[in-house]
């Protein structure tokens, strides 16, 4: 099932049927351990309405309310290469080839709420960055108790050119205003999202694709209960968290964004997340 987070209130699609839900805050409905036996027990008392389909696309908001986004990042070996080439001139190559191999990974604060753009939203590059990419993610949504309890789509905007002059720019490079899309909706299973889910991504300036590719969450080194368990070893977070998992869709180094290009990230089992640059 998907949930979506919209003006006129929380959507819920099960079984290609849509419902709307007779709760309000966001919040609290998304961080439940058993979000999807819950869901699917208030659907029961629930009727599908057809009529959500004309306004659910227009009204859908960022699947976010007052939780933190953070991210792992080199978490895929194309990552790890990516990250090395990009800061080798600075000497910081080495740092990269270390934490993909280390027993603890990397992870940063990516958004705060308000920085969170949705889907048909428009993100932003850095006007001091002359280099600039999406990470196309699956975002996992953990409750306060640390449950993976659902999955989206995140857009990770990075400055490769501020990050690859030293390693300790990664905040400037990937914590600013329109860094961060998530949506259209928070995917909710009974069980893991599958292992050969696949990552899809399409850059389109005009009417020219500059890029495209794609790979399976199965090419990611670590677990996504190994990423959890370190983020919440010493943190809490009252409402849930969202958490990017890294990515190895790396446009080619001579790519750079431009204002006006779209972004589409599609993930099996969720759906597709489209975003212009500004």
């Amino acid at each position: 099932m998907k949930i979506f987070k919209t003006g006129r209130g929380i959507v819920v699609e099960f079984e290609h049927r849509l419902y709307l839900s007779n709760l309000t805050d966001w919040d609290a409905y998304i961080n439940r351990d058993n979000l999807y036996t819950e869901i699917r027990n208030e659907l029961n008392n629930l009727e599908p309405e057809p009529g959500i389909s004309s306004w659910l696309e227009p009204s859908t908001l960022a699947p976010v309310g007052q939780q933190e986004v953070w991210a792992a990042g080199v978490t895929y070996l194309r990552s790890r290469d990516a990250r090395m080439n990009e800061s080798k001139e600075s000497g910081g190559a080495t740092f990269y080839d270390k934490v993909y191999d280390a027993e603890r990974p990397e992870l940063f604060f990516k958004a705060s709420a308000q920085r969170v753009m949705g889907n048909n939203s428009q993100v932003r590059i850095r006007k001091d960055s002359t280099w600039n990419v999406p990470e196309p993610e699956l975002t996992l949504f953990i409750t306060s108790n640390g449950k993976i309890a659902g999955y989206t789509i995140g857009n990770d905007m990075s400055s490769r050119s501020i990050e690859g002059e030293n390693p300790l720019y990664l905040p400037q490079a990937k914590v600013y205003d329109g860094a961060t899309a998530l949506g259209p909706c928070i995917y909710v299973s009974e069980q893991p999202i599958p292992f050969n889910t696949g990552i899809h991504i399409q850059i389109h300036r005009g009417n020219t694709k500059m890029y495209a590719d794609s790979t399976r969450i199965s090419q990611m080194k670590r677990t996504h209960d190994e990423l959890v368990d370190y983020l919440y070893c010493e943190c809490s977070f009252p409402n849930g968290c969202f958490l990017m998992t890294g990515t190895c869709l790396v446009p080619p180094n001579e790519f750079t964004l431009l204002s006006g290009d779209e972004i589409i990230i599609s993930i099996d089992h969720i759906g597709t997340l489209t975003n212009t640059v500004a």
